[in-house]
């Protein structure tokens, strides 16, 4: 009848809202236990869509089983084989989702032979989306491939020995390198987030000297349109040029759009360094302006080399007396909040008894922006000179000296 359906229907939600309260406090046995009414439930019930309860009950099972105290990746393994017959559409889904908990598991063999049915499976007419997770069983297989040939590598770099065995070492590593090239450059054609198979390809292209291919793996993963915003390709592509020596030219193009896309990124303690060397007033400039940014960020609070970066630059600044408005256009902008944010009293303290080279870096930075007054400073020098410490010493002098200086900066 239309009432007992109906009454069916929200027995089944309270059921599924139990096994989620359940997760979310962590009671798997508990969720277990309901999960198990629930599917018995589903079963009973004629009414229900076809792709609904099954996907939930993958996903829910599959989590459950993860984390129980009795559960075992041999468990999961016979959960998943029945979750894969359970739909059709999603078959290839499960199967990857199946290789990724037997690789979390180190059971390697056993993810290549699951990746190997996987490619090896036909029903009807395939999908586009069937099309793009096949083309992901085939990468993680290229993946494996690649994981093989690295084996094989070190055993020949390592424990390899002339003649034969050499020689077999050699064929097994060009046989695993074929096979993974393949499979990672195909993937690699299609726009998406690809870091783990690019970093792959490339290390396999540069081993065996393939310098020009690799280089335009990585230019083409960094500049396509029609490829998804992601600061590691232009990560990778820096690593790259510098690896191989290129010029400084290119090597600051690709820390350029690193810091329009992530200015707290640590590469831009390079970037400011290089730019810094430049002969170019504008780079120099832009040098400034980057370690600026950069310890905008939570990330840069206690990064010595960020503000050991910083307090170079600014000390050549002052002292020569040039560029003084590089230093106040930066300062202008952050004059209310890096006080408290970077330069109280109890920073001081804790950057002082954590870590010495910390605490200078930032006293001769808060001393030039903020001047002798500045409690960051104060407490650092005093500490400093307590303790005798030839530097502060001269840290104080150099502050004292240039106070006029300070005070034009911080206005």
């Amino acid at each position: 009848s239309h009432e007992h359906k109906l009454n069916f229907r929200k027995s089944k939600e309270v059921c599924l809202s139990y096994i989620q309260d359940a997760m979310l406090q962590k009671q798997w046995k508990r969720a277990a236990e309901f999960l198990t009414f629930y599917i018995e439930s589903v079963e009973k019930d004629f009414s229900r869509e076809y792709m609904g309860p099954s996907e939930i009950i993958w996903r829910i099972g599959t989590e459950i089983l993860c984390h129980h105290s009795q559960g075992s990746i041999k468990e999961l393994s016979s959960f998943i084989e029945l979750m894969k017959t359970s739909g059709i559409k999603r078959y290839l889904k499960v199967c990857l989702e199946h290789i990724f908990h037997l690789l979390c598991n180190g059971l390697i063999e056993e993810a290549y032979q699951n990746l190997s049915l996987a490619e090896s499976w036909r029903h009807g007419e395939r999908t586009v989306i069937q099309d793009k997770e096949m083309k992901l069983i085939q990468a993680y297989r290229g993946l494996l491939d690649y994981h093989s040939w690295a084996k094989q590598k070190n055993i020949l770099l390592e424990h390899g020995q002339d003649g034969v065995e050499d020689l077999s070492v050699e064929q097994e590593m060009h046989s695993c390198f074929r096979k993974a090239a393949v499979n990672l450059k195909e993937i690699i054609k299609i726009p998406g987030v690809w870091d783990v198979f690019v970093k792959c390809l490339v290390d396999l292209l540069e081993f065996y000297g393939d310098h020009d291919e690799a280089r335009q793996v990585l230019n083409d993963y960094a500049y396509n349109s029609k490829f998804p915003a992601n600061p590691n390709a232009h990560v990778y592509l820096y690593q790259f040029l510098k690896r191989h020596g290129e010029s400084k030219k290119s090597l600051i193009s690709a820390l350029k759009v690193l810091h329009d896309t992530v200015p707290s990124h640590e590469l831009m303690i390079d970037f400011s360094t290089m730019l810094q060397k430049s002969k170019k007033r504008k780079k120099r400039r832009l040098g400034l302006e980057v370690i600026f940014a950069a310890l905008d960020y939570a990330g840069g609070k206690e990064n010595v080399k960020a503000w050991s970066c910083l307090a170079r630059q600014m000390k050549q600044i002052v002292t020569s007396e040039k560029h003084l408005d590089w230093i106040k256009q930066e300062w202008n902008s952050r004059k209310d909040w890096w006080p408290a944010f970077h330069f109280s009293r109890y920073l001081a303290k804790r950057n002082w008894q954590e870590n010495e080279s910390l605490s200078y870096e930032k006293a001769l930075v808060a001393g030039i922006l903020l001047g002798k007054d500045c409690k960051y400073f104060k407490y650092v020098s005093h500490q400093g000179c307590k303790a005798q410490v030839k530097r502060f010493r001269i840290l104080k002098k150099f502050v004292n000296k240039h106070s006029p200086v300070c005070l034009r900066i911080s206005g």
